[in-house]
């Protein structure tokens, strides 16, 4: 995401030439009005959903949502590194089948835009490049490098004739209709002008944000993001795609960033578990839905824009006698009334008002009529269970066999053996783990190396784990956005040869900027012993030996069912708050449909895997600073990353999503590598539901009630009238009608969803007050 995707490269050419020389004959085209699909302009509304952040039985339920959202296309990127993690090797099983996905598009129904890339950025690990790229001989990144460009074009033609041969491309009667060309990425863009004879395209609208180990919770307003979009659409956009419509979950070790966290949420109308993120879901669906209903003016019609002053404009479609009007307002402190055609109209500061028939006002960005969905985690409801009470663990320590370096058993472990300090990406990025081993000679016979010896290592890890002859010195992790960082520890040295072993964790690889791919990653030194008396030992050049990963992931993969019953998982003393220690346990499924999630709070950082998944890196343990959250966040002005945050001085990700496939009904085996040192008996498995609704309609609109699945079981609030204040905090105005309240309760309690409509002829009063509103708050 961001602006990674503007880097094509030769990518642009490939594409071009086999979508749109396909696209051509069944005459997809464009102009510089819109996409043209069998000759006719189309507005496309698109959202990205990528398929390895969820799974293959997500994808309909996914798919289906963000049509009934008001969808009609879905764009995804193409993951070069997932595909082919080792060199000529290829996987597109599971949530990589890539055409199965496709499918699922194309089975409801929605057009689909392939982003092969093969350059993504995304947050995911290295931008998407296999890392073993990196080291073939005589590379450069994303320019015109002949090695470059040829390992380039062999995964892009792999994927393109992997499509093609399924039929997948439109002029084989598949989904997809686009590839890359010049378009626009960002929070906003209205202002954009494409190239010459190309529609205006908006490929990134950034929906919210993505999080970060330590950061806190992005939010964009929905009354922001439907203003983005309608101010698009107002000066002349004709398509446009969600980045991201659902988000996910970083499995794996898919994240990039550095330290982006394993929830992929992004606030996106979908949430990271496939739930409806309300309002912003509803609120967008029914600014789809109308600017999809106008799209033959907006497609075809003469435009002209009338300024009003203080960033007030209105713009008119005109085609064969029909009219369109935006009204758009982008002040951000005040509301603006203007008089268009002998009458008034007032627009709320930082909104659009769009009027079909440049007469009615059918739709406002800052006046939100859908409910606000309040989502909670409730325990594990399965009979057999009471977690996190009665969770029966078992554990074994990580053993480093390897430290004692003169285990002939091991050798074949050993990478690389050399006079020099290696980038950790040399090892193909095979493990978060890359052990740096080298030995030294002490002779206590001199006075310098008896006592007060300091080991110092500058590394760019991102966390580093220090060992001396066996024995954990000290462990250190980057903090505050620098990922390089010195570590020190007194250390002891016994007389002749001891043995250094750094274990260097890296937390996903660079993913965004420039030269990227070059950043170092892993201990380049300076590696030093200091003495008394300014004595120093410099190991840089001593002979340093390599060993991939941690022995219980790598070799023996405990995490796998098979391991379950080995001898050396132990019941009794359970250790809390140690390093380097695996624990298991088993569970049973929740009931019900729900989502699942893991809470985590009391664990340190780790891994974790459910019968055999890996759900990714957990890091509970990393908390958000204290400072500069907005608990009264206001949708008017500029957005950014850093506006609307939530969770100070909360753990920056504490619930970890399981997704119902990864699950048998019982006997579900949970396995965790705990690398910090946590207490697992903290472990609640939780479900996510909604809890409480509440919402607003404004006089005129109908509002539609909905427990996602569950039912309605009590109102809390309802008042139609002159309400006061907002969601969870609602009070009676001066004037209601009296009966809101049994209305309500007979169209909706004990149903999974109600419509109703907000006017005096569902609820008669005799307020005589202009702008009336119902506000509702019920439970679920």
């Amino acid at each position: 995401m961001n602006d990674c995707s503007r880097f094509l490269g030769l990518i642009t050419i490939i594409l071009l030439y086999f979508c749109f020389s396909f696209s051509f004959a069944l005459d997809i085209s464009y102009d510089e009005k819109a996409l043209t699909i069998d000759g006719e302009r189309k507005i496309i509304i698109s959202g990205s959903i990528h398929y390895p952040r969820s799974t293959p039985e997500m994808w309909p339920s996914l798919i289906k949502k963000a049509k009934e959202g008001g969808l009609n296309a879905i764009e995804t990127y193409v993951f070069w590194n997932a595909h082919e993690p080792i060199y000529r090797q290829y996987d597109f099983s599971e949530n990589l089948d890539l055409v199965r996905f496709i499918r699922a598009i194309h089975d409801e129904g929605l057009y689909a835009i392939l982003r092969i890339g093969p350059y993504v950025c995304a947050e995911w690990n290295y931008g998407g490049f296999p890392v073993w790229l990196h080291n073939i001989p005589g590379i450069a990144f994303r320019t015109n490098n002949e090695v470059y460009e040829n390992e380039m074009k062999i995964f892009t033609t792999l994927i393109v004739d992997m499509v093609r041969d399924e039929g997948l491309f439109a002029s084989e009667g598949g989904p997809i209709i686009l590839a890359q060309i010049n378009t626009c990425n960002g929070w906003y863009c209205d202002g954009f002008n494409p190239s010459s004879g190309i529609p205006k395209m908006w490929t990134e609208n950034w929906s919210g944000w993505y999080k970060g180990w330590g950061q806190k919770t992005p939010h964009r307003t929905a009354e922001d993001l439907a203003f983005a979009v309608a101010r698009f659409f107002q000066y002349g956009g004709t398509l446009q795609n969600y980045y991201m419509y659902h988000g996910g979950t970083n499995f794996g070790r898919v994240s990039g960033g550095p330290y982006i966290a394993t929830t992929y949420d992004y606030d996106a109308p979908l949430d990271e578990y496939g739930n409806l993120n309300q309002p912003k879901w509803g609120h967008l669906k029914q600014l789809h839905l109308l600017i999809r209903s106008m799209e033959n003016i907006l497609t075809h019609a003469v435009i002209r824009n009338v300024e009003y002053g203080n960033m007030m404009t209105a713009t008119i479609f005109e085609y064969r006698g029909e009219r369109v009007c935006f009204f758009g307002n982008a002040n951000d402190k005040d509301d603006i009334t203007i008089n268009f055609e002998n009458n008034n109209y007032t627009i709320p500061a930082w909104s659009v008002s769009i009027l079909p028939d440049c007469y009615t006002e059918a739709y406002n960005t800052a006046r939100v009529n859908t409910q606000t969905s309040n989502m909670v985690m409730k325990l594990n409801d399965a009979d057999e269970y009471q977690e996190p009470y009665n969770l029966q663990w078992t554990w074994r320590s990580e053993h480093f066999e390897h430290l004692k370096f003169n285990d002939k058993k091991m050798e074949n472990d050993y990478i690389y053996t050399g006079n020099q300090l290696m980038d950790q990406k040399f090892a193909n990025d095979t493990s978060d783990y890359l052990w740096y081993m080298t030995s030294v000679d002490i002779d206590h016979k001199d006075p310098a190396w008896k006592n007060n010896v300091t080991l110092k290592v500058h590394t760019a890890g991102h966390v580093l784990h220090a060992f001396v002859n066996g024995k954990h010195v000290g462990s250190q992790w980057a903090k505050g956005g620098r990922y390089e960082f010195d570590f020190e520890s007194k250390i002891k040295m016994k007389n002749g040869t001891n043995l250094i072993s750094l274990l260097s964790v890296t937390v996903g690889l660079e993913n965004y900027g420039d030269h990227f791919d070059e950043i170092k990653n892993g201990i380049h030194g300076p590696v030093k012993l200091m003495g008394d008396n300014n004595q120093v030992k410099d190991l840089q050049n001593s002979t340093w030996t390599y060993k991939v990963g941690i022995h219980g992931i790598d070799n023996k993969k405990l995490y796998l069912r098979k391991n379950r019953y080995d001898q050396k998982w132990k019941s009794e003393n359970l250790p809390t708050d140690r390093m380097f220690v695996w624990y298991q346990t088993t569970f049973m499924a929740p009931l019900e449909n729900d989502p699942v999630v893991l809470d985590l709070l009391g664990f340190g950082k780790g891994i974790a895997w459910v019968n055999g998944h890996n759900i990714g890196r957990y890091w509970p343990s990393f908390f958000a600073d204290d400072n500069g959250c907005d608990y009264k966040c206001d949708y008017r002005g500029t957005y950014s990353s850093s506006k609307c945050l939530s969770g100070c001085d909360q753990s920056s990700q504490r619930w970890y999503h399981v997704p119902r496939s990864f699950l048998q009904d019982d006997d579900n085996l949970l396995v965790f590598f705990e690398e910090f040192g946590g207490n697992p008996t903290n472990l609640k498995i939780q479900t996510v539901t909604v809890g409480t609704i509440c919402a607003n309609a404004y006089e005129g609109n109908k509002l539609e009630l909905s427990c996602q699945g569950g039912t309605i079981s009590e109102i809390k609030f309802a008042s139609y009238g002159n309400p006061r204040g907002s969601c969870g905090s609602f009070e009676r105005g001066t004037c209601e009608s009296p009966n809101t309240t049994t209305i309500i309760k007979n169209a909706c309690v004990g149903k999974g969803s109600c419509v109703i409509d907000a006017s005096e002829f569902t609820f008669p009063n005799n307020c005589k007050l202009v702008g009336q509103r119902l506000a509702v708050e019920a439970i679920c």
